[in-house]
């Protein structure tokens, strides 16, 4: 990997949701490629979902089952000494994410910080009581850690009756419940489209592909806000703490891309 060009040595996984088939993950991490025109390497870890919407039991306990392989995995890429690995995980695909580096972290204290570019979590099926506890076990977490959440998400919607109406990670509208932990809380409420496409706003939202192709100019620019330069994102960026809660516009990102 070290004789390929920087650019072409970053490696994005992405560990898919809850209902999925093989080929439904794998149309996704093409999709992204695509779409956000990656330069690196791109894998997609599929685990083994029932791919039924019934199946919501035998997809959790899937998740525990495929943690050993996802650590095998993400210390096997970071043997082959990429320039930036970042972790995607959407929907239910979170637990496994967060499971598998929490397991990592109390093997290996430090080894997500040190091997891993980024974090991003999609629509993430997550208890927000479980995800603290999670991140309580991180000697320090990635960085960036990214939050995409919204309150219109009707398979999270469905996930808290099942769960007994506890709040999902993915749905939450307020970062102070994150507030001692270094995160990106990105709300993209207002460009859920109520077509079925609501549970991956970041990757079939024309407007936010288009804000999120831009990459490192991007980061870049939330932390610029952070540091109190506001105006560089297109939406409302508030600071809860170490969290940053960024609530992004389809009106002011329309604006900003012209």
């Amino acid at each position: 990997m070290n004789n390929l060009p920087a650019i072409e040595r970053d490696v994005l996984i992405y560990v898919h949701g809850y209902n999925n088939t093989f080929t439904d993950g794998l149309f996704r991490v093409a999709q992204m490629q695509k779409d956000f025109d990656l330069k690196g390497l791109s894998v997609h870890y599929s685990w083994p979902s029932a791919a039924n919407p019934l199946g919501y039991t035998y997809d959790r306990d899937s998740v525990l089952y495929t943690r050993d392989g996802l650590e095998q995995m993400l210390r096997a890429v970071s043997a082959a000494k990429p320039r930036k690995i970042v972790l995607v995980g959407h929907s239910l695909g979170t637990m496994l994410v967060m499971e598998t580096l929490r397991q990592i972290e109390i093997s290996s204290p430090g080894w997500t910080k040190r091997h891993l570019g980024g974090v991003v979590l999609v629509a993430p099926d997550l208890d927000v009581d479980v995800f603290r506890a999670q991140a309580a076990r991180f000697a320090k977490l990635p960085y960036p850690f990214v939050i995409f959440s919204s309150s219109r998400d009707r398979a999270l919607q469905l996930s808290r009756r099942i769960n007994g109406s506890h709040a999902r990670l993915g749905g939450l509208q307020d970062a102070t419940e994150l507030s001692d932990l270094p995160v990106t809380l990105i709300d993209v409420s207002q460009f859920a489209t109520g077509l079925g496409a609501d549970h991956f706003t970041p990757g079939t939202s024309p407007l936010l592909i288009q804000l999120l192709s831009k990459g490192e100019e991007l980061q870049q620019a939330f932390e610029s806000d952070m540091a109190g330069r506001s105006g560089l994102v297109p939406g409302t960026v508030i600071t809860a703490q170490q969290a940053t809660h960024v609530i992004l516009s389809p009106l002011m990102l329309a604006q900003s891309l012209r």
